[in-house]
């Protein structure tokens, strides 16, 4: 992958209340370390379509330019990225609200948590892919 100066980043649903306040708490705490993208964006849907696969909405992934590790397994490489000693790269943005599903209930809470913990995926990055 060529572009190294896009990674790490963090691809998540923008239209999702819930998922739009894991991506502003993981931004907040990363400070910087990594970019955040989301998946209705146009640079989402062209990340979706050059490395993801058919079930990238439904899980937010993890991009490091090597590898797209998503859902549970993004996790790990998230909190990494957090605690890394590597200095601010990526500008602090605003994450907007979009919210077109019903996702402030109980229980749309418990059912992407769920979600979370039942899906995960790695996806390997082929070298001539370029976003």
């Amino acid at each position: 992958m060529k572009n190294e100066d896009n990674f790490p980043m963090m691809v998540f649903d923008n239209q999702c209340y819930l998922c739009t306040k894991f991506a502003k708490i993981v931004d907040f705490f990363a400070r910087g370390k990594m970019k955040m993208v989301g998946h209705y964006t146009e640079e989402g849907k062209n990340i979706r379509e050059k490395i993801l696969d058919e079930s990238a909405l439904d899980m937010f992934w993890f991009i490091d330019g090597k590898t797209a590790h998503g859902g549970r397994s993004a996790l790990l490489p998230v909190i990494k990225t957090i605690f890394s000693n590597k200095l601010r790269k990526f500008p602090t943005k605003i994450i907007n609200d979009q919210c077109s599903q019903d996702c402030k209930s109980v229980k749309a809470v418990f059912v992407r948590s769920a979600s979370l913990l039942t899906n995960s995926k790695i996806i390997k990055i082929n070298d001539e892919v370029h976003i």
